[in-house]
């Protein structure tokens, strides 16, 4: 498979050697299957000759035209973290000659992967309308704003979705790069994490923090903070409401628009948070801990510490 990695000015470094650091990996270690794969034929291309990642490293690309015969582009993400400044550059002239690679690749049917802050630029070159994404879960309420037609799931860690395949924050370009591999041998790609230590993490959720996600929208973050007073309480939104000085259908409105969630899921987001904290950090019986979030049973906390965050109550006990 022909793979060419499309390296911009300003990438982040990490991103794109994770990329590629993953797929020479697995062209190594294709002969320990009785049947391999083909090996994956790499190429890193951009717009200039010689370009400078976000740290200052020069990487030699060659011509990114070249790009439209791979089989597969990948798109590493750009070492920029400020919502205002990452808008500019993926809306602005620099980025303009890749908004149209990219746009004709999709035309073309070529599959195309990215992750982290690349999505922000697969999404304004319009490639990602219609279909399922992910993005770094703290970019969430800015990339849901500006682009509405893209079906967002921040807590996913990698998303498929006609023909592309986008990954969450920054260092998920490891699972993308095994997400290329998984998908001509599961076998492969599972030889490559162990050689390489890297875990199974199929959700950004465990790593969300409710409070960042908040901050975008004042009346999120006054109901983050009535929230977290009442953690120990039954939730009844009305009374939230109520409390705000707002109507439970404004509040449902201001949750959707900026997380896409609801209170009540927010406010389990919050108690997981919270519950995994003590369970880190203390030695409360769980029974103990899942009254002191705001629930009586237990195994309520089981359950959605193992559905919402892909953890159990053992598994953070060990991380403590």
């Amino acid at each position: 498979m022909k793979v060419a990695v499309l390296a911009l000015d300003g990438v982040f470094g990490s991103g794109l050697s994770a990329i590629l650091d993953v797929l020479h990996t697995a062209n190594a270690l294709r002969d320990e299957l009785p049947q391999p794969p083909p090996e994956w034929r790499l190429r890193t291309v951009g717009f200039r000759r010689r370009i400078t990642t976000g740290v200052g490293h020069v990487v030699v690309t060659e011509p990114a035209r070249s790009a439209l015969d791979a089989d597969l582009l990948v798109v590493p993400a750009a070492a920029e973290r400020r919502p205002d400044a990452l808008l500019a550059y993926v809306s602005g002239d620099t980025t303009r000659p890749a908004r149209r690679l990219l746009t004709e690749a999709a035309a073309a049917g070529m599959p195309i992967a990215s992750a982290c802050t690349g999505t922000f630029l697969l999404a304004e070159s319009g490639v990602l309308d219609g279909r399922r994404a992910t993005t770094s879960w703290w970019l969430s309420p800015v990339f849901r704003a500006r682009y509405p037609a893209v079906d967002l799931d921040e807590t996913a860690m990698v998303t498929f979705s006609g023909g592309i395949t986008t990954a969450g924050a920054a260092f998920s370009h490891l699972d993308l790069a095994l997400a290329v591999v998984r998908a001509s041998s599961p076998a492969l790609a599972e030889l490559v994490s162990r050689y390489l230590v890297v875990d199974d993490r199929p959700s950004q959720a465990a790593y969300a923090i409710p409070a960042a996600l908040a901050r975008n929208d004042p009346t999120v973050s006054a109901f983050e903070r009535w929230a977290r007073e009442h953690l120990h309480e039954p939730l009844v939104v009305p009374d939230a409401a109520r409390a705000l000085g707002i109507s439970e259908r404004t509040l449902q409105r201001a949750l959707s628009r900026t997380l896409g969630t609801t209170p009540v899921r927010f406010v389990q987001d919050l108690r997981i948070e919270q519950a995994g904290h003590l369970l880190r950090t203390t030695d409360l019986p769980l029974p103990v801990i899942a009254r002191r979030v705001g629930y009586e049973n237990a195994s309520t906390l089981r359950l959605l510490l193992r559905t919402r965050a892909g953890t159990t109550a053992t598994g953070l006990r060990g991380r403590g």
